[in-house]
């Protein structure tokens, strides 16, 4: 016995609201963008692809889980942009319009748990390949991972040298440690500032606090290293550390590349990292770097750090996460 039945196509065009994507609907790919293999992403503004690795922690692990628990977060955000005539960011009294940006999903890099150099070839390699397409967006994973994606970038976009805005709790410019060795998410920013790529007055740090090696400020007097503590932040306010930040990055480079530590926010706010510091950025504070960061002409790549979703259980580190790399690409594409 046969019966008609209504094909799915025609539903859709039949049933007002029927191409609405619900939040918590369909695939979780980040900002709901279609999934795209990375070899092929030259036609997207932006292309996000995840490095679910943290094997290179010195406390608390549960990185690993950031990249899918950000792109599920990031669905609310997708949600809003199906609005056709655009939205009314009341933070920054602008209109944005996401059509404006296509911003593909290229799935997550292969990483090896027990071989960080492997690891950290296959970062470069995707990251690489993304930059010579279009606007690389990682998220992880470890802040380890960030020293290859830097690499990558610039190999990628063809740069000669590439800046460093750095948002975290730790500066990361461990040479290395006689536990975990020379390779962990504590020697992420030496490895960068002493590469063919960086240098040290071309790192800009924003939010450290907590604890150092010792004459760390002498340290970064002879680097040339800029170095922006929360006391900076207290006493001169975000907007004017995060626009000297930037300008110090983009002096003399080519380009600069954004690392978005999650623990550069206080734990009160994100819970879910592994190396939690009290005392950090209230979440207006990263979202308004973010958006000065976004709207800096000399901004290429970015990526978001040490996301660990089994320490909040509520998800608001992972929502936060998504707002600070949706806030970025806002500025950068859809204003």
């Amino acid at each position: 016995m046969s019966h008609d039945y209504e094909r799915a196509g025609e539903f859709r065009e039949r049933a007002s609201g029927a191409n609405v994507e619900l939040p918590y609907a369909g695939l979780d790919t980040f900002l709901k963008g279609r999934p795209a293999d990375v070899e092929d992403v030259g036609d997207a503004d932006a292309a996000v692809i995840g490095v679910p690795y943290d094997n290179a922690v010195s406390n608390r692990p549960g990185a690993r889980y950031g990249p899918n628990a950000v792109r599920e977060a990031s669905a609310w955000w997708a949600y809003l942009s199906g609005y056709k005539d655009g939205l009314t960011n009341m933070r920054t009294e602008q209109q944005v319009d996401y059509s404006q940006f296509d911003v593909v999903d290229a799935g997550d890099a292969p990483v090896f748990p027990m071989d960080h150099e492997k690891t950290a070839e296959s970062i470069r390699a995707h990251a690489a390949t993304i930059a010579e397409q279009t606007f690389p967006v990682l998220v992880g994973g470890d802040h380890f991972c960030t020293w290859p994606s830097f690499e990558g970038f610039a190999m990628g976009a063809g740069h000669d040298s590439v800046g460093l805005v750095q948002i975290d709790a730790h500066t990361d410019t461990a040479e290395g440690s006689p536990v975990f060795g020379e390779d962990f998410h504590g020697s992420s920013t030496h490895h960068i500032a002493t590469g063919d790529y960086g240098s040290f007055d071309s790192v800009s740090q924003i939010g450290i606090r907590g604890y150092e090696s010792p004459d760390f400020f002498e340290f970064a007097d002879d680097t040339g290293l800029n170095l922006f503590t929360m006391n900076d932040v207290d006493g001169r306010g975000i907007a004017a550390v995060a626009e000297d930040a930037v300008e110090a990055a983009a002096a003399d480079t080519d380009a600069v590349y954004v690392t978005f530590d999650i623990d550069g926010v206080d734990p009160s706010v994100a819970p879910g990292t592994g190396t939690p510091e009290s005392g950090g950025l209230s979440a207006h504070q990263a979202l308004a770097v973010m958006e000065t960061l976004g709207g800096h002409d000399a901004v290429g790549a970015v990526d978001l750090m040490e996301v660990s979703p089994p320490f909040d259980p509520e998800g608001s580190t992972a929502r936060l996460g998504a707002y600070l790399l949706v806030t970025l690409l806002e500025r950068t594409f859809a204003e």
